[in-house]
């Protein structure tokens, strides 16, 4: 079995003779020694730190290493030397994960590695589009615009996927909430309409008895059905990841679908577009910028079609004529990528591109939302309301039956 990654503090001495000691993550002290070594230190004491329960999550998120792009892009515009502005940001931030990371940095460049390279040695952090980007723009002595628009990307891509995220979170909640609701009315208070109604002396409404009926069979089988749902959705879950056939299968029909689909849709050609004209402006040339802009898509099928693009490319073809082969892109992309190759302006084209996906996803979270919320609030209706009217049928009837 794979160990986890640990903490480790450690301190050892450089190749010029200087202490240093910093913290870093890794399987076992052996391994972490030989990391060391290759860095060009030479390690005197490492000792693993243990860490109490607030601490134990380390791992740093999209949103902290958008901070530390920010971050960077500013002090190198402002003239700070690299390796200062690392020092700059590391004594800034409290986050241990953080600091560990821009320890090996630092450490890296001062023996004579190259941003782009120290970088690459974290692909848990980032990844190789990240890294191509920064290597383009050390080539080409343009480091301060890249990081600026590196930085800006990464704030696009997590605007989106938040915006994303809680537009699918938020009817999800209110969906669970109701049915949570509904459970317990079913279960809870059925059953005590049901020992009341049973003194009555007559025949109850139909629609009562259909209620009661239900409930007696959800009392009855409450535990398999969870049973059933909770293994219904594993087994979904793994022949998701497993199943290349499967998940081609789900993703196309998730792209039928009336709104969901558009926005779906809408969301990976914006990360296309977004993040090939980033590449492409950074100096990245197309094929090789293809191979990290299909991971960045969010969508396997994207993904595939994009790889398909690039091996199209490469055979000799341009990249509107690559995109025509795939009814994946639309028109208006092939269009714009076509006068952009023409004009020698595909970055701005693709930027274009992207600008025109993102506000049709802000249109479409618009339409979603206003469609949602009294869809929402009259299946809520339904459902509370049907329960509350069968056990109150009996009683608005109690006079006839008297």
């Amino acid at each position: 079995m794979t160990e986890k990654l640990q903490i480790y503090r450690w301190q050892g001495i450089t190749a010029q003779g200087t202490p240093i000691h910093g913290q870093s993550s890794e399987r076992s002290p052996a391994l972490l020694r030989t990391a060391l070594r290759k860095r060009g230190i030479r390690p005197a004491n490492i000792e693993r730190v243990r860490s109490g329960l607030w601490h134990q999550r380390t791992a740093l998120g999209t949103q902290e290493l958008g901070q530390f792009s920010r971050q960077l892009s500013t002090l190198i515009s402002s003239g700070v030397a690299l390796l200062q502005a690392l020092e700059a940001i590391a004594q800034s931030t409290s986050n241990p994960a953080l600091l560990s990371l821009l320890d090996a940095i630092r450490t890296d460049i001062g023996a004579g590695c190259s941003l782009a390279d120290a970088l690459r040695r974290h692909p848990r952090y980032f990844d190789t589009l990240y890294c191509n980007l920064i290597a383009a723009a050390e080539q080409a002595g343009t480091l301060e615009s890249v990081l600026e628009q590196v930085a800006s990307l990464q704030e696009k891509r997590q605007a989106l996927r938040a915006r994303l995220k809680k537009a699918m979170t938020y009817p999800l909640i209110v969906l669970l909430t109701g049915l949570g609701v509904s459970s317990l009315l079913l279960l809870q208070v059925v059953p005590q309409f049901e020992t009341m109604f049973s003194g009555f002396g007559a025949e109850l409404p139909a629609f009562t008895r259909q209620v009661i009926g239900l409930s007696n069979w959800l009392g009855q089988y409450v535990g398999g059905l969870l049973v059933l749902a909770l293994g219904g959705g594993w087994a979904l879950r793994r022949a998701y990841q497993q199943q290349p056939g499967f998940q081609r299968w789900c993703l196309r029909s998730a792209l039928k679908l009336p709104i969901a689909g558009a926005l779906l849709s809408n969301a990976a050609l914006a990360r296309f577009a977004r993040t090939l004209s980033t590449s492409y402006a950074a100096g990245v040339p197309l094929v090789e910028a293809l191979g990290p802009v299909a991971a960045a898509c969010g969508n396997p099928l994207y993904e595939q079609a994009v790889l398909r693009v690039r091996n199209d490319l490469a055979s000799g073809q341009s990249l509107s004529l690559a995109l025509a082969g795939s009814d994946l892109f639309p028109r208006l992309m092939q269009q714009m990528c076509a006068i952009g190759e023409t004009a020698g302006t595909l970055d701005d084209m693709l930027a274009r591109v992207a600008s025109h996906y993102e506000s049709a996803i802000e249109r479409s979270l618009d339409n979603l939302a206003s469609l949602l919320e009294p869809l929402i609030v009259l299946i809520l209706g339904l459902l509370v309301g049907s329960l509350v009217i069968a056990m109150y049928l009996p009683i608005f009837q109690l006079g006839s039956v008297i």
